[in-house]
């Protein structure tokens, strides 16, 4: 059998056409395949490889831990540098309020212990979401999330959750006193890069401040610098009760983190004990990563930079008659086109030609790019030339 073959055979697969690159290395912005082929990743890993492939800092930080010890115990039961460090380092960067951390492993499990907490902490059931969301595939969060074709199949899910249409204000009474919480990436993902206003969020903050329910902003995807600031809620200037992060925090390294204060959080200490429990959460190796991470996002990155090159890349693109429209916050982008066959053709093209884009699972009418935010000119300039000539050569 060939490489393909088992790949194919022993590896359980989510796609029918999957893109089958086999990888030897990935360095900066670029994977290099075995036969030496570069393709530049203009989508990180789907938002995770925020500062690029390989970062410096991070490979050093891990081998350094490496060095020292790898899991050692269950997460919460012993003090170790690099979990007690990213914890100060993340809490650091954000409000006051969100003063306290939960190391888990992905962005998934992040929201699977947020949506517990809720419950836990206001003692009611009910949670609300909105049209359009992505929050994992696990049931909780599958549950909580918008596109009913992914659903259907594992049904029966959590039950008592109310969805919501997005970005509507006059449906936020529908948000009671019987609300748990409100669960909402702060800028949609998967719906195709989906803005709120900010009238919206406002309004969605001060609803559940006055009902009593909390209210939880998934950054999984947005959050890391993706929107062009560390956090995308700095865009609304509101403040969660709960914040959910993963993908870019790792700095390719897997990693998700529920944030809130310590009032919220030691909820799960008592009644029950260990009312919420992770074996490999927070460990060291990947902490270590995740603090690397953070401090090239916090000294390295440059927001106004980020701002300027993604502005470019959009104007590069915008003249394209057959995108018919472009959402982009930050080096967030969604381009619109007729049809998901145009999108597939045009993505299959840019593979070949050696850049890799991807598309949306709920909105398969449009092709997604997320580079890395330390991109440069030129190979904005080039991935746009590569991305043009694919639109035009598929026509």
């Amino acid at each position: 059998m060939t490489k393909k073959e088992d790949f194919l055979s022993f590896q359980g697969q989510t796609n029918k056409s999957p893109y089958l690159i086999d990888i030897d290395y990935a360095d900066g912005i670029y994977i290099f395949d075995k036969s030496g082929k570069d393709y530049m990743d203009m989508i990180a890993g789907v938002a995770v490889n925020n500062i690029g492939h390989k970062h410096p800092k991070v490979i050093k930080a891990l081998k350094k831990q490496i060095d020292r010890h790898l899991h050692v115990m269950v997460y919460g039961e012993f003090i170790q540098d690099e979990q007690l460090n990213f914890s100060k380092k993340i809490t650091s960067l954000l409000p006051k309020e969100l003063n306290c951390v939960y190391t888990v492993n992905s962005g998934t499990e992040a929201n699977e212990a947020a949506l517990k907490l809720i419950k836990r902490e206001t003692g009611r059931a009910q949670i609300v979401s909105f049209t359009g969301s992505y929050h994992g595939s696990t049931h909780g969060s599958l549950s909580v999330s918008g596109n009913k074709k992914k659903k259907t199949a594992f049904e029966p899910l959590l039950g008592d959750i109310k969805i919501l249409p997005f970005n509507s204000i006059n449906e936020l009474s529908q948000i009671t006193k019987k609300t748990a919480g409100v669960i909402i990436e702060t800028i949609q993902g998967d719906a195709g890069v989906r803005i709120p206003n900010i009238e919206f969020m406002i309004a969605l903050r001060d609803r559940c401040s006055k009902v009593g329910a909390k209210l939880i902003f998934d950054e999984i995807q947005c959050g890391m610098g993706r929107t062009g600031k560390l956090f995308a809620f700095e865009h609304f200037n509101i403040i969660p009760d709960i914040l959910t992060l993963g993908k870019a925090l790792g700095g390719g390294m897997p990693i998700g983190a529920v944030v809130s204060s310590k009032k919220i959080l030691q909820k799960f200490s008592y009644n029950p004990t260990l009312g919420h429990i992770t074996t490999f959460g927070g460990h060291p190796v990947v902490c270590a990563a995740a603090n690397a991470c953070l401090n090239v996002l916090n000294e390295e990155i440059d927001f106004n930079e980020v701002e300027k090159l993604a502005s470019l890349l959009e104007s590069l693109l915008k003249h394209e008659v057959e995108i018919i429209q472009t959402r982009r916050i930050g080096m967030m982008f969604a381009f619109d086109m007729t049809s998901a066959e145009r999108v597939q053709k045009v993505v299959k093209k840019c593979l070949e030609k050696g850049l890799i884009s991807f598309w949306f699972l709920s909105h398969p009418n449009s092709f997604r790019l997320s580079p890395p935010l330390n991109i440069t000119e030129n190979e904005i300039r080039k991935a746009a030339d590569i991305i043009l000539s694919s639109i035009k050569e598929t026509k």
